[in-house]
């Protein structure tokens, strides 16, 4: 479906009256009819209300859950539910233009990146569509009588948890979407409150796909309330999170209420190491968007960059001229590069971390500044690039989720590793070098879930992506992934014949 600014201002989402939770199939108030504001970040504007859910409204989208998994929806073959994935995939397809907006209207990435993101998210789709009908078991040997078999099963692990964040919701609810969909299992999903439009629109075309009513239910609202019941919830088997190391340390005790599964995706201080012998006209880009792209709000970010000591001052004067040159503003704007941080927290947030790394003696080589003008009534900050900054500071070990660069020097392999793996993450990380050799120490040695070479970013829903140490465990996409939605059962059979 093809549409514009001024169509989608008229949209039911970005109408005056509050948008209810999706339970059952409908979308329906709150228990106690609370409702919280949603803000574009470009403008500073409310543009919509969504209903704040708390324990009662779990609680019902849970049941809502449990009675759609033991109800038909369990007993649908892998060639319905690949079906349904191909419906899905047309329909995203067609609204697509819809959702991109509505996404950078709530969260304000540019609507050339939303936009953007279509093949991806349709490729991600069609993955899941295939995973439907590979789910098989195992015949395995045993050693036990003659006339034993022995089989490993496996069946949907029942109603999934997914906590999603508000830098990519389009995207990120399809991690959780996809495996619930492609294993048989439901689901209640919790967006983050600062970005649900997406979700809940996406939710609203499941059903017209032909989606059973209760199979994918939305809930609203704020993490501390909605967000640690979900988690809490005795009848909830799994949950998936996305989101900050320290929330996610609260959903693991959450989880013990009855020793929930879980896949966590946390936080993460990527390193991204450029030797001498590098493509510059590559790694400068690249090292840029590393962590500039979604104004830094990007879990796996480069933040940190090694850049090798005999290039370290040509590599800052190129990578500052093209901070400076990036486009930054509303994201409707078709020359939009960057757009706002997501809300009055954040900005505040990453403001603080700039004073700090001031305070600290590092040497601020571009931006540092909430932008003004026209862009003065939204959460604005210009490209900051850092330089002289030593791995103890502040902006070199903690997450940022914001435009904000620090550039550190190394002068040789081993002590570019010594410095990329001093820190409690390991989400991502990159190496920008023309020599093999150096490229596979880098990939041997460097701690993280995900590293690329010569490039930065780069996800496959057939690979998928991961973390290790304080980043999380699990894999998003890839053929495992559906393994995590899916409960093993070991069968003995005797003497049958």
């Amino acid at each position: 479906m093809q549409t514009n600014t001024q169509s989608l201002i008229d949209h039911p989402f970005l109408s005056e009256a509050p948008k209810g939770h999706l339970i059952s199939g409908r979308m329906m108030p709150g228990q106690d009819n609370q409702v919280f504001d949603t803000v574009n970040p470009a403008t500073g504007k409310t543009i919509a209300r969504l209903a704040r859910g708390n324990a009662e409204d779990i609680n019902s989208a849970v049941n809502a859950a449990r009675v759609a998994f033991e109800g038909p929806w369990r007993n649908w073959t892998p060639y319905q539910r690949q079906a349904l994935l191909y419906r899905v995939h047309d329909l995203i397809d067609k609204h697509f233009d819809e959702l991109a907006l509505l996404e950078t209207l709530d969260m304000g990435a540019p609507l050339s990146r939303t936009k953007a993101f279509r093949g991806f998210i349709l490729q991600t789709i069609l993955h899941y569509a295939t995973q439907t009908s590979n789910t098989a078991g195992e015949t395995l040997p045993n050693s036990l009588s003659g006339s034993m078999t022995t089989l490993n099963l496996r069946s949907p692990a029942g109603v999934i948890g997914g906590i999603i964040p508000w830098n990519g919701p389009l995207i990120s609810q399809w991690w959780i979407l996809g495996g619930v969909l492609a294993t048989g299992c439901t689901v209640v999903l919790k967006p983050a409150e600062d970005a649900s439009l997406s979700v809940l629109r996406v939710a609203e075309l499941l059903l017209e796909a032909g989606l059973p009513e209760g199979v994918v239910n939305v809930v609203t609202g704020y993490g501390h309330e909605a967000g640690e019941a979900l988690a809490r919830h005795p009848d909830v088997d799994r949950i998936a999170f996305t989101g900050s190391t320290a929330t996610g340390r609260k959903v693991i005790e959450a989880s013990t209420s009855n020793i929930k599964r879980l896949q966590l995706e946390l936080g993460g201080k990527s390193p991204d190491i450029v030797f001498a012998d590098a493509d510059l006209d590559a790694a400068v880009p690249g090292a840029a968007m590393a962590v500039f792209s979604n104004s830094g709000q990007v879990c796996y970010a480069g933040s940190r960059l090694f850049v090798e000591r005999k290039i370290h001052d040509e590599f800052v004067e190129r990578i500052v001229a093209f901070g400076r040159n990036l486009k930054v503003g509303n994201g409707l704007e078709s020359d939009v590069q960057l757009g706002p941080l997501v809300s009055q927290k954040q900005l505040s947030r990453v403001l603080g971390y700039i004073e700090a790394a001031r305070d600290e003696g590092a040497v601020l080589s571009s931006g540092g500044e909430q932008l003004g003008g026209v862009l003065a009534n939204g959460y604005f900050v210009a490209p900051t690039i850092f330089s002289s900054v030593h791995n103890e500071m502040k902006i070199a070990r903690e997450e940022i989720f914001g435009p904000v660069l620090s550039i550190i020097p190394f002068d040789d392999a081993d002590q570019a590793l010594r410095l990329a793996n001093a820190t409690e993450y390991g989400l991502g990380g990159a190496v920008w070098t023309r020599s093999l050799s150096t490229a596979m120490k880098m990939v041997h040695g460097i701690r993280s879930g995900t590293l690329w070479v010569n490039c930065y970013g780069v996800i496959d829903p057939a690979v998928g992506f991961g973390g290790t140490r304080a980043s999380g465990y699990g894999v998003k996409g890839g053929p495992h992934h559906v393994d995590a939605f899916l409960d093993r059962k070991s069968v003995y059979i005797n003497g049958l014949g």
